[in-house]
């Protein structure tokens, strides 16, 4: 057994039992323990999805693909899986702002996991990520438990895990807003999973930034989790969230009730937040969960503010 072999057993050990008590069924087994093996193991419900990281010097040196067969050996042998049942998934160094990874395969193959009783649709195969950022578990938790009787709005929604918890939570009613319409039928999708019903949850198929920019009602809970940066064509602008934080932020706050909250994330590590907006309170590292050993992103909780006249210039 590899070193690598060795410390995915160990891990597994403790993950399985850990995750059985707290109704996971998806989560992850190993993340980058060792500089010399340089991938996550995430596991989905019979399956696991390998993320790796592979180094310019050993891509440049031939020694990727061989990690790579090595990692996937082990992987399958450790946690008893069919070699059909693994997906690497590899994250080929993109420069700032370049175009994101978009769809590389049609297979379709998906499954359904739990998480703290809400049920997930993941497509394990099509794209570099399955549909359900299981880092912010925590904090799809944290908001389940404060929706109750209150509005709830899910911005950059994705495929509107954050929707499902707020809708299990007894949300009054949630939007869900995002520029994919394939992302919200996927969202639409995992409501139908939980046996929610489709009255009180509206699905709006838009650009975010111009959504904010027009009149709308107020929300006791907002969730905006942007990407770092976006390109797309149909938004006719560039994004990037070091830049426009503050104002999406200050527009986020706007859109709250006087006693609303706003978390606010990012995965960009290098983010700073602008000393410009109103006091937050930053949730990390409580907003990681204890099988990601990496810091997979930072996460504020925000106030209402009332109205800034000299707020910042529409990104």
């Amino acid at each position: 057994m590899s070193a690598f072999g060795n410390r995915l057993a160990k891990n597994a050990a403790q993950r399985f039992a850990w995750a059985k008590k707290e109704g996971l069924t998806a989560f992850r087994v190993y993340d980058r323990d060792m500089p010399e093996y340089p991938v996550a193991v995430d596991w989905y419900q019979g399956h696991a999805v390998i993320h790796e990281y592979p180094r310019s010097r050993a891509a440049k040196a031939g020694k990727a693909e061989a990690l790579s067969q090595e990692v996937q050996a082990e992987t399958a042998r450790v946690l008893e899986l069919r070699p059909e049942k693994i997906f690497p998934k590899r994250h080929e160094p993109k420069a700032w702002g370049s175009e994101q990874y978009g769809r590389f395969g049609r297979s379709g193959v998906t499954t359904t996991v739990e998480e703290y009783g809400a049920k997930y649709e993941v497509n394990l195969s099509d794209y570099l990520d399955t549909g359900l950022f299981m880092d912010h578990r925590n904090t799809r938790r944290r908001v389940r438990a404060e929706v109750q009787g209150k509005t709830f709005l899910n911005l950059f929604a994705y495929t509107g895990a954050f929707t499902v918890a707020a809708a299990l939570g007894g949300a009054q009613a949630t939007t869900t807003v995002d520029l994919s319409g394939s992302y919200l039928a996927w969202g639409r999708r995992n409501l139908a999973l939980n046996g929610i019903a489709p009255a009180a949850h509206t699905f709006v198929e838009a650009d975010v930034l111009g959504w904010l920019e027009q009149p709308g009602p107020r929300f006791d809970v907002i969730v905006c989790d942007p990407p770092s940066f976006s390109v797309s064509h149909r938004m006719g602008r560039r994004f990037e969230v070091p830049r426009d934080h503050p104002w999406l932020v200050q527009r986020l706050q706007e859109r709250l009730t006087p006693a609303g909250a706003l978390y606010f994330s990012t995965n960009f590590l290098e983010f700073a937040l602008s000393p410009a907006l109103a006091p937050a309170e930053e949730l990390t590292p409580r907003s990681i969960p204890k099988d990601f050993r990496e810091r997979p992103h930072r996460c504020w909780r925000f106030t209402a503010a009332p109205a800034d006249p000299a707020r910042p210039r529409t990104p």
